[in-house]
């Protein structure tokens, strides 16, 4: 039974040499950073082999609120 990264790294080796493939499927998700739909679009990424952080990911929990304070201040 796998627990974690470590015991799968154990069972089954790593690819030190992994070269993620960009294909159409890569694109950017607006899941709040953190959450379990987050969590599910990086999981999904990494079965296709894609990379895993996409440069216009939506980076934090709440971007409206902080950008409503931002303009506030």
């Amino acid at each position: 039974m796998i627990r974690n990264v470590f015991d799968a790294i154990l069972e089954t080796g790593h690819d030190e040499n992994f070269e993620p493939t960009i294909t159409d499927e890569f694109c950017p998700t607006d899941a709040p950073a953190g959450s379990s739909a987050k969590v599910e679009v990086l999981s999904e990424r990494i079965r296709k082999g894609l990379p895993l952080w996409h440069p216009e990911d939506r980076v934090s929990f709440n971007t409206a609120a902080s950008s409503i304070l931002r303009v506030r201040n």
